[in-house]
């Protein structure tokens, strides 16, 4: 990312001046930007919430490129110009297309909406994700609420509460939902994900996506409660109305969906298993590398087992589901002990498959060819399998590609050391593993 550019000397600027979304008064400096601007661009709920001069010509936002050419034309002639935007215009905000455009720009930001929204609903937000649907495909934002323990949301029309509530399902969360910050009709409500897709909510508005443990203890106690004129709600089902058990701690290392910080690839001990029926550390490094999970993807975990492969995508930041058909498998506990949430789906693929969120990248470690089939029949961009006999093999590569992947795979054999008496080692061999990745054009 890079800093400010250099700039000449009198080289006008375009201010680009937060409208506070906790209804705090502006930053000094901006009545006088005002009184100097000949131009100012804003949606029309900002217009109006400032003093604009009566010689300053006015540009409602729509359409982003006539506001661009205007402004740029206001630069190019000296005239001041100034640019109004919601809370903190650097996060997700214009400021970046503005950049983007060439255009000289300096920043005033105010309180941004997602911190007034933590703020109303009386949160620490130091560990949580910030992420927007607002103009994007919904799916990455989703994912995140479904992988992350507190993650705040920037909504648009069809992509807010209800739809994430309605995506979230198998997934516990409480919900905050922030509407019309900083005006009369501000209404924050608690809530959950599966009372929240029944619902109609203004747009735009703020979501928080907490896991019950995030919210246990920090909503209202219920009923109706004033917090600054704002309308606070807690409904039955929420943190608010009834605490319920939390699913795992919040990170406190600032990195909500970076590399955990003690690593993958993890050694079986770090996993409860049985009859050493787990993915061994060095066929699971190579798994999770060709699964590439991160924050926004949705990974499936077929016959996880031990939850092992799930479980270290998780900590890489994905959302899982983990489908198992033995009721008493670890992986639950596994995801719990690692500090993360897993949705685990109990029972035999292909048929535990159906009506699951479509997945980005899937692992399949056990099943036959019918489980790889139903799996390539839900296009996942990525699909991973690992075989350890070698007559399956065959018949799994000519499948996937007449899917449509093109496919690779590699036999892993490691050798490990082993303490031998009188002080040498030796090398123990691990059962041969073929992976097999198909991989969409």
């Amino acid at each position: 990312m890079t800093g400010p550019q250099p700039r000449a000397a009198g080289e006008p600027l375009v201010s680009v001046v937060g409208v506070d979304a906790g209804g705090a008064p502006p930053h000094p400096a901006v009545a006088p930007l005002l009184a100097r601007a000949r131009l100012v661009v804003g949606a029309a709920r900002h217009l109006a919430a400032v003093a604009v001069p009566a010689a300053a010509t006015t540009v409602v936002l729509g359409p982003l490129a006539p506001a661009l050419d205007r402004l740029a034309a206001a630069v190019a002639a000296g005239a001041p110009a100034v640019v109004l935007a919601s809370g903190d215009p650097g996060l997700f905000g214009i400021v970046r297309r503005l950049r983007a455009a060439g255009l000289p720009v300096r920043v005033l930001p105010a309180v941004s909406s997602v911190a007034a929204a933590f703020a109303r609903a009386g949160l620490d937000w130091d560990g949580a994700a910030v992420v927007t649907a607002h103009g994007r495909d919904l799916r990455p934002a989703l994912n995140a609420c479904r992988a992350l323990p507190a993650v705040a949301v920037l909504t648009a029309p069809g992509a807010g509460a209800a739809e994430i509530g309605a995506g979230l399902a198998g997934w516990p969360r409480d919900f905050v939902v922030a509407e019309h910050l900083g005006t009369d009709a501000e209404r924050v409500t608690w809530t959950t994900a599966d009372a929240a897709a029944g619902r109609v909510w203004a747009d735009p508005h703020v979501l928080l996506s907490l896991t019950p443990a995030a919210a246990d203890g920090l909503a209202p106690a219920g009923g109706a409660a004033s917090q600054e004129g704002a309308a606070v709600t807690a409904e039955a089902g929420s943190a608010g109305g009834k605490l319920r058990p939390g699913v795992g701690p919040m990170r406190t290392d600032n990195q909500p969906a970076a590399a955990p910080a003690s690593g993958w690839a993890l050694p079986e001990s770090a996993y409860a298993h049985r009859a050493a029926m787990i993915t061994k550390a060095e066929v699971r490094a190579l798994v999770v590398a060709r699964l590439r999970p991160r924050l926004g993807r949705l990974v499936w975990d077929v016959g996880a087992g031990s939850g092992s492969v799930g479980i270290e995508c998780a900590l890489l930041g994905a959302a899982v589901i983990a489908v198992e058909r033995d009721p008493t498998a670890p992986v639950a506990a596994n995801a719990a002990r690692h500090g993360v949430h897993l949705r685990v789906v109990t029972g035999d693929a292909p048929a535990a498959l159906h009506g699951l969120p479509d997945p980005d990248a899937v692992f399949v470690g056990g099943g036959g060819t019918d489980v790889l089939a139903a799996v390539a029949a839900r296009r996942p961009d990525r699909l991973v399998a690992t075989l350890a006999a070698l007559d399956r093999v065959a018949p799994a590569v000519h499948l996937l590609r007449a899917a449509g992947y093109a496919v690779s795979g590699s036999q892993l054999a490691a050798a490990r050391l082993a303490d031998l008496p009188g002080g040498s080692v030796r090398l123990a061999a691990t059962n041969p593993v073929v992976v097999i990745t198909g991989e969409r054009p």
